[in-house]
């Protein structure tokens, strides 16, 4: 299950890229738009009804299958999963381009927090010059992969895609 980040939508291309490769490793792949987006409104809800409402799918989805659960996204929606992944009983999280913190502000609280308290294995793909920190700014634990590029990952999808798929395989 993907979710988007807070200024697109489910067509963007490192989430296209990583569903594909996702299916093509035999995984059931729900990309998922957020309310306010379904509602049209371009600014995100605030992280506890996104939370919900990120909730309220993995609940409607687990009524149809039993498989391993892998939930993630780009940005945004990657902070989603990870704040969800106890609650959702996820077996992993994806987070691709994690915003660590908000570009040209050093001294903004870094979110780090948010991927250290996953419970499951954690694959964070950034690429190597994205403005909401860099692969290296990243905190041990989670599985980093650098791929070139900044935030959007347009350029790097396919990597992304190669790195997720390659993860996949580690899944139960």
């Amino acid at each position: 299950m993907l979710g988007h980040g807070a200024g697109g939508g489910v067509e963007a291309p490192d989430l296209v890229a990583v569903a594909q490769a996702a299916l093509a490793g035999g995984w059931t792949v729900a990309r998922v738009e957020q309310p306010y987006r379904v509602a049209g409104r371009r600014a995100p809800d605030r992280a506890p009804r996104l939370d919900q409402a990120w909730t309220e799918v993995v609940a409607a989805l687990r009524g149809r299958s039993r498989a391993p659960l892998v939930t993630g996204g780009r940005s945004s929606g990657a902070r989603v999963a990870c704040r969800t992944a106890a609650a959702t009983g996820a077996a992993g999280v994806v987070c691709l381009a994690f915003p660590l913190r908000p570009p040209g502000r050093p001294d903004a609280p870094s979110r780090a927090a948010e991927l250290l308290a996953v419970p499951v294995p954690v694959l964070v793909v950034q690429g190597e010059r994205d403005p909401f920190g860099g692969p290296a700014e990243l905190p041990a634990g989670p599985v980093v992969v650098a791929v070139p590029g900044d935030h959007s990952l347009r350029r790097s999808a396919a990597a992304a895609a190669e790195a997720v798929g390659r993860w996949l395989q580690t899944v139960t």
